[in-house]
């Protein structure tokens, strides 16, 4: 098969999965998660339901393929966040609390929870405990954030912490949050 015939097929097989995830996060934002169907995807994106089932098995396999691009664009915001930081301690403070405001906003989402139990949760939990633990190494070197806690231990702590801030319903106790998590953090702290 020649190439360029190649690149039109995976051109489209992404357009299509692009199209599918696009009109499954609009309707999940128009009315909640349990009124996706396949039906309706195929509506919204001007594709057959017949040809959407070439890409997808069945509403779980778009469901969780939403998902992934959602806690991948998540992740993405905050290594972005990190990397515009001035220093170390600038960066883990900015990207505790972009952490905090993102899982806030998916407050109340209970049917969602099944969601979160994919291969893709965990490699994207093992990624942010691994982006907080680099953090809060550079932290340590810098004599801002004790080392008296593996910083694996406090990466955990951070996590767990700042995942609460999905019962919050202001930015301000969101921010207060986060504070409190920062100061568990400092040396002698």
């Amino acid at each position: 098969m020649p190439r360029l015939w190649n690149e039109t097929i995976d051109a489209h097989r992404n357009a299509v999965r692009d199209a599918t995830l696009d009109a499954t996060a609009a309707l999940v934002a128009e009315n909640g998660l349990l009124s996706v169907t396949m039906s309706r995807i195929a509506e919204r994106t001007g594709i057959g339901r017949a040809t959407l089932y070439k890409y997808f098995r069945d509403i779980d396999a778009i469901l969780v393929a939403w998902h992934e691009r959602q806690v991948n664009a998540h992740l993405e915001q905050l290594i972005k966040i990190r990397d515009q930081a001035q220093n170390a301690e600038a960066a883990l403070e900015a990207v505790l609390m972009a952490y905090a405001l993102i899982a806030q906003q998916h407050r109340g989402s209970g049917n969602a929870a099944t969601l979160h139990q994919g291969e893709h949760v965990a490699q994207a939990h093992r990624r942010l405990g691994h982006l907080v633990r680099d953090l809060l190494l550079g932290g340590v070197a810098t004599g801002h954030v004790r080392d008296d806690v593996t910083p694996e231990e406090l990466a955990i702590y951070c996590i767990h912490a700042l995942g609460g801030a999905n019962a919050l319903h202001s930015k301000a106790a969101v921010q207060r949050l986060v504070s409190v998590t920062l100061a568990g953090l400092r040396r002698g702290g």
